[in-house]
């Protein structure tokens, strides 16, 4: 088994923002939309062009209730005329006006189909900005980050929070254009009809302001929250679902259920205030507007009385007025929608921004030639190696060791010895505290990451595979490697048999769980996936831990011929697969406290020597 009880806890269905209290607001409004918006910079140009499209669609819908109320006027005027016997009704005229409002209404719809189409183009690729640089980033992130950090926490950033932004951005986008417009373009409408009249729906405007401001300020804490507590539910439903064949060992289903409960409860209480009081802004305003619009309609019944203005005046006004109210209806929407926006935001550039990175070596050594040939034979050194998951609490003290090309090294040691440590410093997957690894006299540090685990084929203790075809998760040890060489590597690895008696051979679908082929199945593919990468060093971690002893000696003679001419560490428990390692580390507390042939070590008599019969008086 692997040490793993050095590791820190990671923090189960929680992430980063666990800390933030349960009244905060987002740490920083402002600064989150100005970084949105600087991060919008290669769509300027379009964003631009919508606004301009968006701009003139709305004129035209501004400009046609003033153009119908001459419709109005002339239909009002003639009818007096025909009942005074002076005249008719102009009915020519008032087609053309009729043909008039149906073309500008047309190109104002085409105009807004267009600002629609960019903008909703702009945010997606907002988006999908964001999740490539979200994918980036943690492939750049140390493994130190994840294990202190919730998965589901992280996966909540790519999905829920990029998609909650490209929503909300792409409504609040469209609807804050068309609402200044629209505001802007009702007020000199109503202006030009009578400044009385606007005056009136004017005084209802700064009370809906403050009505509107005073539950934005209220709710935008509980969109924060809920978006910290979404992350938390995810969190916790990946890790109960990853592990719902332990949970359900070990009856875990009622503390499950109750660890989610709460986790939903949270949601839940955070979740129905957002949108209770966000839901509250369009009842007011309407409330308010309908005060102002009484106030209109008297005004406006005694100017025409006047004869100040005329009745389609009074018609086309009331269609602004009734209109008026919309757009800051509209703005007290987005204004709730930024809450959003910003929340979630927030949370992806947190992400992003995180200063936590694994750093490239400046002016590597190259272990490859023109031809990408491999230079690298396979000498590996340790020199005073000292290591702790956390700087305080050191789990490898001072390991030295020099390994030949070609050697066949085994690591023993009890649980939390400091073994798979040892394999994954030697990988770069975590920087040393203090010390050095070199792989044929080159210091690992400079060395190209990737340059570096190139050199090294892989068998864990936990088999991984993915959704995919069996060909194409063999295939994944050597990328362009053909259908022949993975057929090769299935066979020396003695699982090409077991490949040819499924249904499909080859192309037999591993679904998600990879759970309808064994656990031993999963190791054998996952050691036919090694022999194919070809590796210049080898690394079983507990390889042959999950079969059965049939499968284990077929698995030994495959990697007999694996491991010939080649560097190999092999970590194992069962002490009886590694009495031929030509080095035998043995491990406790981080240091190595025996190294030699079996013979030699129980000939000593030591601690290997009592690890070895414990193995088989607990048999």
């Amino acid at each position: 088994m692997s040490n793993q009880t050095n590791r820190p806890p990671r923090r189960m269905g929680h992430g980063p923002m666990r800390a933030m209290g349960p009244g905060e607001k987002a740490k920083n409004f402002k600064g989150t939309m100005q970084t949105l918006i600087r991060y919008m910079h290669p769509y300027y140009a379009k964003i631009i062009m919508a606004m301009i499209f968006a701009i003139a669609g709305t004129i035209f819908m501004i400009v046609g209730p003033k153009i119908s109320g001459k419709a109005t006027t002339a239909l009002a005027e003639g009818f007096m005329e025909k009942v005074s016997g002076t005249g008719g009704i102009d009915f020519d005229y008032i087609l053309k006006i009729i043909c008039f409002m149906i073309v500008l209404y047309i190109a104002s719809g085409l105009f807004s189909f267009t600002q629609q189409f960019i903008m909703s183009g702009v945010t997606q690729r907002t988006a999908y900005d964001l999740r490539r640089k979200i994918a980036a980033k943690i492939n750049r992130m140390p493994f130190s980050y994840f294990d202190t950090n919730s998965h589901g926490d992280i996966l909540s950033r790519v999905t829920n929070d990029v998609d909650t932004l490209a929503q909300s951005l792409n409504q609040s986008l469209n609807t804050v254009i068309t609402s200044v417009v629209n505001i802007i373009g009702f007020t000199i409408m109503m202006l030009s009809i009578s400044w009385q009249m606007t005056l009136i729906a004017f005084v209802t405007v700064p009370l809906s302001l403050i009505m509107v401001l005073m539950i934005v300020k209220r709710s935008q804490k509980y969109f924060v929250r809920q978006q910290r507590f979404l992350g938390e539910v995810n969190g916790h439903i990946e890790e109960m679902y990853s592990g719902h064949i332990v949970m359900k060992a070990f009856n875990g289903e009622a503390r499950s259920v109750e660890e989610f409960e709460q986790h939903n409860r949270n949601l839940y209480g955070v979740g129905w205030k957002s949108q209770f009081l966000s839901g509250l802004m369009q009842p007011i305003t309407a409330f308010v507007g309908n005060i102002g619009y009484v106030g209109v309609c008297i005004l406006g019944g005694y100017l025409a009385i006047q004869g100040t203005i005329e009745i389609g005046d009074i018609q086309a006004f009331i269609q602004y007025v009734r209109n008026f109210n919309q757009p800051i209806t509209q703005m007290a929407q987005v204004m709730n929608l930024l809450q959003s926006t910003a929340a979630a935001a927030e949370r992806v550039f947190e992400f992003l921004n995180e200063a936590e990175e694994v750093k490239e070596t400046n002016n590597p050594v190259e272990i490859y030639d023109e031809n990408r040939n491999c230079k690298i034979k396979g000498q590996v050194t340790f020199e005073n190696v000292r290591f702790g998951y956390d700087p305080e609490k050191i789990v490898i003290h001072h390991f030295s060791m020099y390994i030949k090309a070609g050697q066949k090294v085994a690591i023993v040691g009890p649980t939390g010895a400091g073994k798979t440590t040892i394999v994954k410093l030697l990988m770069r997957f975590y920087e040393l505290n203090s010390g050095t690894i070199y792989i044929d006299g080159i210091p690992t540090t400079d060395m190209r990451r990737s340059d570096l685990r190139s050199l090294f084929g892989m068998v864990l203790q936990d088999a991984w595979l993915f959704n995919g075809t069996i060909m194409e998760n063999l295939r994944y040890g050597k990328l362009d490697a053909d259908d022949e060489d993975v057929i090769k590597a299935a066979d020396a690895a003695y699982v090409d048999h077991f490949i040819r008696t499924l249904d499909h051979s080859y192309q037999t679908e591993i679904n998600e769980d990879s759970n309808n082929v064994s656990q031993g199945q999963k190791q054998l593919l996952t050691i036919a996936r090694a022999f194919l990468a070809d590796p210049k060093i080898l690394i079983l971690d507990e390889a042959t831990s999950s079969v059965d002893t049939r499968t284990e000696v077929l698995i030994q003679k495959g990697m007999e011929k694996l491991m010939e001419n080649r560097t190999s560490f092999v970590i194992a428990h069962r002490l009886s697969t590694i009495r031929d390692a030509d080095i035998i580390l043995v491990m406790k507390d981080g240091d190595i406290v025996e190294a030699g042939s079996h013979e030699d070590l129980m000939r000593e008599n030591g601690f290997y020597t009592q690890l070895y019969n414990s193995q088989f008086e607990e048999v």
